[in-house]
């Protein structure tokens, strides 16, 4: 834990007490400071009064006596409109913070010297994460990796000098985040997202162009109008601006060519790195993914060959194009977190030769966007509410069956496979669909995906995954 020393002897309201919003109270309180805390749900009251934290209902409380309003990030800020909370707050002229601004702080205290590195983007964002911390992991150092990824980052531990953190954030923890200044931040990409929270894509642009500008060095990839212009307008103030690009080859910076990773000084442009043969870090995404994390780790003091030593052995994330097993000349690939059909895009860019398992609980538009990849699904499996719909889409353009579950589809899937005659065919869930109507979440889908490809007769399983 990372005691909130900065609030000592401060009288702090929290809302929303969710799991990262009780580690957050135990920090503040941990720091010496008196917190009131409340949450819409009386169960999650109830939980938190059972870990020992003072709760208070927010509505009858004389807001005079609050220095600083903590604010979970999951709770409207401005739009579709603030949450009475925030009303509140803003009527006593309290200070609205989140966990990440209380983070911020607490480095800013006790350990400056902490190398930061903090995560945004619209895609992308956990993979770019998990890699740094994996590859500064993986040079010997110690490593801090927390924030939207998962782990709380109040449940980190404290700042020292030799500490790395390294931190993925949403645009709703930054819009909370008002000092927010990491030793280098990374802004991936910007695509309408969250629209329902920030209100016009403008102002989403905005916040996420915050965690950047309060950088030391700014790492923006250029592949999108929004962050061209954003690493602009940073370098004409002065900033210390690196791009970053996936598809172009650009002056001054990093660009993928290919599978290498190149620097580029002046025009003179090097590789210095290369994703070949690192199944991980498969597709164009990924190589974005690895330019950020490539641009990150040389910022905060690694060398060339520690970078890359990280890179070749960096296992991926769970349900995240994860390599699950090899049967055979046939590759199994888990990438579950593919909940709509733009996120299923990178994986089926990835291979030449597809089996497609897809389908569940339909979005919006389907899969028709997805068409220009119909012609490497050697067949696709449909399974779940969406089955018809998607069948009806792909109609002539690839063979389907209609599987229903997944344990189907799997034993489907790897039965036809097995007779490709194409040197590595993959058997892909990649769903382009929520999960609800089958599954509890995406993990959970992702997981009877892994069981039913490991209960096969002679799956070799591709290690690494911490699912």
């Amino acid at each position: 834990m990372i005691p909130a020393h900065s609030m000592k002897d401060k009288t702090i309201a929290l809302f929303g007490l969710g799991g990262s919003g009780i580690a957050t109270a135990q920090a503040i309180a941990a720091g010496g400071a008196r917190i009131v805390a409340w949450d819409d749900n009386p169960e999650s009251v109830r939980k938190a009064q059972s870990a020992g934290i003072e709760t208070g209902d927010l509505r009858n409380v004389d807001w005079k006596q609050f220095s600083s309003f903590v604010l979970s990030p999951g709770v409207p800020l401005t739009h579709p409109r603030p949450h009475w909370s925030v009303d509140l707050a803003r009527a006593a002229g309290v200070e609205i913070i989140g966990d990440v601004e209380l983070f911020v702080r607490e480095r800013n205290r006790a350990g400056k010297d902490s190398p930061f590195v903090a995560i945004t983007g619209t895609n992308g964002k956990s993979t770019t994460t998990a890699l740094i911390a994996h590859i500064i992991n993986a040079s010997g150092r110690d490593v801090q990796l927390g924030g939207n990824i998962g782990t709380a980052v109040m449940t980190l531990e404290p700042p020292s000098d030799n500490r790395f953190y390294v931190v993925e954030c949403s645009s709703y923890q930054i819009d909370l985040a008002p000092s927010l200044n990491p030793t280098a931040g990374i802004l991936l990409n910007l695509t309408p997202d969250h629209l329902d929270r920030h209100g016009t894509m403008q102002h989403y642009a905005e916040i996420k162009e915050r965690l950047v500008a309060g950088s030391e060095t700014a790492i923006v990839g250029v592949d999108d109008s929004y962050c061209a212009a954003i690493a602009e307008r940073l370098e004409r103030t002065g900033k210390n601006v690196i791009r970053i690009s996936k598809r172009m080859p650009i002056e001054n910076g990093y660009f993928a060519k290919g599978s290498d990773l190149v620097r580029a000084r002046n025009g003179d442009a090097s590789v210095v790195a290369s994703l070949t043969g690192i199944g991980s870090l498969r597709g164009e995404h990924n190589a974005q993914n690895a330019l950020a994390a490539l641009a990150a780790c040389l910022s905060v003091g690694l060398s060339i060959e520690e970078i890359n030593a990280g890179l070749r052995t960096f296992p991926g994330l769970a349900h995240r194009m994860e390599q699950v097993a090899k049967l055979g000349n046939t590759l199994f690939v888990n990438d579950s977190k593919a909940t709509n059909a733009d996120a299923a895009a990178p994986a089926l860019s990835s291979f030449p030769r597809i089996y497609w398992i897809a389908g569940g609980l339909p979005k919006e538009g389907g899969i028709a966007s997805l068409a220009g990849f119909f012609p490497r699904i050697a067949k696709a499996y449909l399974i779940g509410e969406a089955a018809p719909q998607f069948a009806a889409t792909l109609g002539d353009a690839a063979p389907f069956e209609i599987s229903g579950t997944i344990a189907a589809a799997v034993e489907h899937a790897a039965r036809d496979a097995a007779s490709d005659g194409s040197g590595e065919p993959v058997v892909l869930l990649s769903p382009a669909c929520a999960s609800f109507d089958q599954f509890q979440n995406f993990e959970k889908r992702g997981e009877a995906f892994r069981s039913a490809v490991l209960a096969l007769e002679g799956a070799s399983p591709i290690g690494g995954i911490d699912g």
